[in-house]
């Protein structure tokens, strides 16, 4: 066990299962706005919203008022969506003490100002070291007991190992990575291409294709990422190829399903609308459009999953689209 008190933010699936996991090595308080699930957490140990079957440690004690979460904490970790995670924040600021490290558990970007996580924390919380919780990992395996690796990354060395021990538990490995925006944009830009290959399966698109689509996909997310100053390593690792290939293939991932629906001809509308869970690519895809633009990378699959995102065009005719006629050489864009 270490010393050390953690506040979880974000009673979602990510956010109960890291709460879980850290219980192993350190005590934890798991924020959550609804009081219903709160309450469930504390009295049944489960969370049947979004981990339907799991049970949680009862070590793990929720509760609904942030200042209880976080006036104690030696380390915070939101697990907050991108939209929502300024404004708890701001929330975060009133109770938090100085120095403690901050821990991204979020895979967006926010769409009026295109930050990253980290930076929001940075804007918010100046002098909090800040990280990101990143790589394959799917909340219902790991809950199940799964083996699964992660990656935490954080400018400071010292820090960041320290951290590391807070979060490695069993089957759960843990790395560490000293590239916090190219594990935070690996994160964030897989979720585009992982509608693009779900658009494709949602039509009856083979393994061949659904291949083609992620080695091009990562292709771009590592141009962008690197243009944005990410390391092109951590692209083929935990945090890039890794999540890739987790959120492209899985029948758990958010992002897929709604290609999956939307290559089905079902309208971007209705699949929002019965989801229990935000599904981060389709909310930041035209912040990852405007960074493109921005830093003058070419992002093919990217820009065709969001001209079906914006209405602008339909799952089949970007289908077609996504592997285009023309090929140039491969390390070519495009």
């Amino acid at each position: 066990m270490t010393n050390l008190n953690v506040g979880v933010l974000g009673g979602g699936s990510w956010g109960t299962t890291v709460a879980s996991l850290v219980t192993r090595n350190a005590p934890v308080m798991l924020w959550a706005r609804n009081p219903a699930t709160v309450d469930e957490i504390n009295t049944h140990h489960t969370n049947s919203t979004y981990l339907p079957g799991a049970s949680l440690p009862e070590k793990l004690v929720a509760t609904n008022d942030i200042g209880e979460a976080v006036s104690g904490a030696d380390v915070v970790i939101m697990g907050i969506p991108s939209q929502n995670f300024r404004a708890v924040l701001e929330e975060v600021k009133l109770h938090i003490r100085a120095w403690v490290p901050v821990i991204s558990l979020t895979k967006g970007l926010e769409l009026d100002t295109g930050m990253r996580m980290t930076e929001i924390i940075t804007e918010v919380l100046p002098g909090h070291p800040v990280g990101v919780l990143t790589g394959p990992n799917l909340a219902r395996e790991i809950m199940a007991g799964q083996a699964a690796a992660s990656v935490i990354a954080m400018e400071d060395e010292i820090i960041v190992q320290e951290l590391q021990k807070v979060f490695k538990s069993g089957l759960f490995r843990v790395y560490t990575n000293t590239d916090v925006i190219g594990c935070e944009l690996g994160g964030v830009l897989k979720n585009i291409i992982a509608i693009a290959v779900g658009m494709g399966d949602g039509q009856g698109a083979g393994d061949n294709t659904r291949s083609a689509l992620i080695t091009r996909g990562l292709a771009e997310i590592t141009r962008l990422g690197v243009a944005m100053g990410g390391r092109p390593e951590t692209f083929s690792g935990l945090a890039g190829m890794g999540d890739m290939i987790a959120t492209c293939t899985s029948p758990q991932s958010r992002n897929r399903h709604v290609g999956v629906e939307l290559g089905k001809g079902r309208s971007m509308e209705d699949i929002i609308n019965e989801m229990v869970m935000v599904a981060e690519g389709a909310k930041s895809a035209p912040a990852v459009m405007a960074l493109a633009e921005k830093y003058g990378v070419e992002m093919p699959i990217a820009s065709d999953v969001y001209r079906v995102l914006s209405g602008d065009s339909n799952a089949s005719r970007a289908f077609r689209g996504l592997l285009r006629v023309s090929a140039g050489a491969e390390c070519e864009p495009g």
